[in-house]
């Protein structure tokens, strides 16, 4: 029997978005041991002109709530952007979590040939449901979860393949 839409979507993005919530834990329990102020972590990036962390999260959250959404023809999540410290961005990935903990099965499963259309400023998209899981949503999920991951790691902060991949 082949894999479901819903068995290759939810349940191990809702597990990775606890991994970067754990991660995130982690950072803050560094900045503290360190004295340094949680803000200048979240605000960290890998090079100039790559995203902060912050960011880097908001948009691994959004490729859940979005995406999901759209596959399940629901309404998503509508975040303001403006998490700048540890606190904020954990509530974000609960929220995430618990929107994506509420799509049942049913809602995703048989959107492989959903046509799925956005726009993103001035670059339109369009997929069908399956293409859309597998070639956008999952691999740009995981391009900023990793990217979180390398700005916290890169900072000094006690992580490992362990804390990325979870128990």
């Amino acid at each position: 029997m082949a894999m479901s839409m819903y068995q290759a979507s939810i349940p191990q993005l809702t597990k990775m978005l606890s991994n970067l919530s754990n991660i995130l834990k982690k950072g803050e329990e560094f900045a503290k041991a360190k004295n340094i102020d949680g803000t200048v972590l979240v605000g960290s990036r890998l090079a100039v002109d790559m995203f902060p962390l912050a960011k880097q999260v908001q948009i691994a959250c959004d490729q859940v709530k979005n995406g999901m959404a759209r596959l399940a023809g629901v309404e998503p999540l509508k975040f303001d952007d403006n998490e700048t410290t540890f606190a904020q961005l954990q509530e974000r990935i609960a929220k995430t979590i618990a929107f994506a903990n509420g799509i049942q099965p049913a809602q995703v499963d048989g959107t492989e040939a959903k046509e799925i259309k956005f726009s993103i400023k001035e670059w339109n998209f369009e997929f069908v449901g399956e293409q859309y899981l597998l070639t956008w949503i999952i691999p740009n999920f995981y391009f900023h979860v990793t990217t979180a991951y390398n700005i916290l790691r890169h900072n000094g902060v006690e992580i490992g393949k362990s804390d990325f991949l979870g128990g």
